[in-house]
């Protein structure tokens, strides 16, 4: 594993800090099972982390490693089930729910489809769930297209033989190998130099000596201690309770609209979409009496470039604006923030904060993530999807609604593009917002008065 997938994988001793992600995708009919069963199988054998497992070092003496799963059983990760019809949308999301904060079984591979069928109109649903050292949100589309098709009668992938699938278990060891003797040698240089990490320890245990020490150990401990340093409480009078009980909403956004209002206001479609989310966030504030003037977020950001692996971003975290102002003005303010935040952030990135964190004792790193996750009011994430109709096994996906993980915050609104519209999902803690269904009209309501904007 990467010290960024190590330290997903070491937090979930605290249950609130899953990693596990997840999207609902609404179908126009129920998919040939048999036939999606198959394209995973294939997919399994292209994508090779979709049939390892993780193995840790005794004592966590060195990062997790990826092993393959010897006893690989495609029918523990491709299930189907039935909702007593006519189900509804919200009977489908109470599912989602339970599904994708299920713990996953740690000795097999870290995913899980389940098609679901019985929803009203004749329509099915596929609720995919992966742990996020799989993949991030950008990788998990590219894995979608392992087993999506762009014609609803596309030719099923031809059926792997015997022959076919040793071969791919050799491969699949030759990567493990090679992976293993590569972060060997290298041992984590192209992540943070051992010189300078070394030096990093010995500056945050005396920082005195931060005059005389080198400028990358300088700036990596200066970033590092600004992120481990900030101790200021999430602001929210009302979002004050967390739990793992969990409440998913969706909504959707036109993205023509949206992103001809961003344009027009001198930003983009993520300044867009957080302030969308900070509008709602500060309805919902006054709303139920107690108003505040601003809320701290974090965003996901994407560092992703041809040669990064299965995940490839970092959190940014800020000061949003939720006091009395119009909604252009909030876009203005969030775009000075989020230029701010992420300026701030780079020399602290997620791998060099990973990287610190995969020398420290477990019970060490659970317990800074914990009071870290309690500086932040709530988080978003903006995943772009497939322009075009898409089809899984003969049916067509209407609707794609990304689940993003909590890990100790208020709620996490998700974005995913797919044909035209932008696909919001809203994965909520229960303690937290005491009233998920109002949070979600507020989200539809910002959407509406943004992308009035466009006109």
């Amino acid at each position: 594993m990467s010290d960024a997938e190590g330290l997903m994988w070491r937090m979930e001793k605290d249950p609130s800090l899953s990693s596990n992600i997840g999207t609902v995708t609404i179908l126009d009919r129920a998919p040939d099972f048999e036939l999606f069963r198959e394209r995973m199988l294939h997919a399994s054998l292209h994508m090779p982390r979709l049939r390892q497992c993780v193995r840790v070092a005794p004592g966590n003496l060195a990062p997790p490693s990826w092993v393959r799963d010897s006893n690989f059983d495609i029918d523990h990760h491709v299930r189907r089930v039935a909702l007593a019809k006519p189900a509804d949308e919200r009977a489908l999301y109470d599912l989602a729910s339970v599904i994708t904060s299920d713990p996953f079984d740690r000795t097999r591979p870290l995913w899980q489809f389940t098609v679901v069928e019985g929803l009203k109109g004749n329509r099915a649903a596929l609720i995919q769930k992966l742990h996020h050292t799989i993949a991030d949100g950008e990788s998990g589309v590219l894995l979608s297209l392992l087993y999506l098709d762009f014609e609803r009668d596309a030719l099923p992938p031809p059926a792997p033989t015997p022959d076919e699938a040793d071969e791919a278990a050799e491969a699949i060891d030759r990567d493990l190998e090679t992976a293993d003797a590569v972060r060997d040698l290298l041992a984590g240089a192209l992540r943070v130099p051992l010189g300078v990490l070394g030096q990093v320890k010995d500056l945050l245990a005396d920082p005195a000596q931060i005059p005389s020490a080198t400028t990358a150990a300088t700036n990596t401990v200066r970033g590092i201690a600004t992120q481990l340093g900030d101790t200021d409480g999430a602001r929210s009078p009302l979002w004050t309770q967390r739990s793992i009980r969990r409440r998913f909403e969706t909504t959707s956004a036109p993205f023509t609209e949206t992103r001809t209002a961003a344009k027009k206001l001198g930003g983009t479609l993520n300044t867009a979409f957080m302030t969308i989310a900070t509008e709602a966030a500060s309805r919902y504030h006054v709303e139920f009496g107690e108003p505040v003037e601003a809320l701290r977020s974090s965003m996901a950001i994407s560092t992703r470039t041809d040669d990064s692996g299965a995940n490839a971003f970092s959190l940014v975290r800020m000061l949003v604006p939720t006091g009395e102002m119009s909604i252009d003005e909030r876009f203005r303010a969030i775009h000075e923030a989020t230029d701010s935040a992420v300026r701030a952030s780079s020399s602290a990135s997620l791998d060099k904060l990973a990287a610190l964190a995969a020398l420290l004792p477990t019970s060490v790193v659970t317990r800074l993530a914990r009071q870290q996750a309690q500086t932040i009011d709530f988080a978003t994430s903006n995943v772009k999807g497939a322009p075009v109709p898409m089809f899984v096994a003969g049916a067509q996906l209407i609707a794609n609604y990304p689940l993003g993980p909590l890990s100790g915050v208020a709620f996490n609104l998700t974005l995913l593009s797919y044909l035209g519209r932008l696909d919001m999902g809203i994965n909520i803690d229960a303690a937290a917002v005491a009233e998920p269904e109002r949070l979600r009209q507020l989200v539809t309501d910002a959407v509406a008065d943004f992308t009035a904007l466009a006109d």
